[in-house]
């Protein structure tokens, strides 16, 4: 389904939420906050335009609050005190699967429910009745294990289905990240028996750091033919490293996520493919299932959104160009 269809659905459902059991709730206006994984990124600005068009569509009020940096340490505070400002609902984009339960845990006492966005705690199986962190009442976010898949796929399309690669991921612990390096590790040894996948290089999101492992592994590795950044970081640094190597266009860049800078690092080559999720339908998604929650409306415990693959061949298209993020 396209992008515009499924807003148009949603929108359409809102409409029909907004005149049905919660009408005496709406009466009061709401407030839904939305805690990002960090405040300066692409892709997190963009959830923010999405979940403040559902917010004017609906008359609620949205609260956009998060930390500088993507850190579990940070994000906490800035959790604590949306807490204490007792929103009626509280959209988030966790940090870390488990640092972030006991945290959220408390907004769940406090009465205040609780979606996660994009990233997830636990195992993100909610409103299972086991476990310890399955009181979130959604999760809503890209299908990440499918993300890694199509990564696979379209690194092993530009390296012609043989070679060696590697994985240049943030850390463990995160969830996306983590289940993008599953998916693409997956779909390699599944579908591509010619593609040998080498050990992964975790970079702290430091795209130096990860231009200095990339330079690493050509070194043990001459041979290398490809690198999946699993985040833009990851692979923005990976194919800097590429670059100072001289092996720009023999060495191929697979990066997930697409900001406005992703146009030029396609079109220059840095890049050879990127794979945009779509957070604008995260955060649209997100207000309206909490809104429909608060209104006495049952809401799915997972709702995924899609994935647009860009390359220098299409990213002047107009249907594809719409899925890069906002700036």
């Amino acid at each position: 389904m396209k992008r515009r269809s499924i807003l148009s659905a949603a929108a359409a459902a809102s409409v029909a939420l907004t005149m049905g059991a919660g009408a005496a709730k709406a009466q009061d206006k709401m407030t839904i906050a939305l805690i990002p994984g960090l405040t300066t990124d692409a892709f997190y600005i963009t959830m923010q335009k999405g979940a403040q068009a559902a917010a004017d569509a609906l008359g609620v009020e949205l609260v956009f609050q998060g930390a500088p940096d993507f850190n579990p340490v940070t994000q906490v505070p800035v959790l604590d005190a949306v807490i204490a400002r007792a929103p009626d609902a509280i959209l988030i984009a966790p940090t870390d699967t488990t640092q972030l339960i006991e945290p959220l845990r408390k907004a769940h006492d406090a009465g205040i429910p609780v979606i996660t966005v994009d990233t997830f705690i636990g195992t993100g199986q909610y409103q299972t009745g086991a476990g310890d962190a399955d009181f979130p009442l959604a999760y809503i976010a890209s299908d990440n294990v499918l993300g890694g898949k199509i990564a696979a796929r379209a690194l092993a399309a530009s390296i012609g289905g043989e070679g060696k690669v590697f994985v240049s991921n943030v850390k463990p612990g995160i969830s996306t990240t983590d289940q993008r390096e599953a998916g693409f590790k997956q779909a390699m040894a599944e579908e591509f028996p010619g593609i040998t996948v080498l050990e992964t290089q975790f970079n702290d999101n430091d795209a130096n750091k990860a231009a200095s492992q990339l330079q690493g592994v050509l070194a043990r590795e001459p041979d290398l033919k490809g690198v999946f950044g699993a985040n833009l970081f990851s692979a923005l640094g990976a194919a800097n490293g590429v670059q100072q190597a001289g092996q720009s266009g023999v060495v191929k860049v697979v990066a997930f996520d697409a900001p406005g800078s992703i146009v030029d690092n396609l079109n220059t080559g840095l890049v050879d493919v990127a794979i945009a999720q779509h957070p604008a339908e995260i955060g649209y998604f997100g207000v309206v299932s909490a809104y429909a929650h608060l209104t006495g409306n049952s809401i799915p415990v997972s709702i995924g959104t899609g994935f647009t693959i860009i390359t220098k061949d299409n990213v002047g298209d107009p249907e594809v160009a719409k899925y890069i993020y906002s700036e």
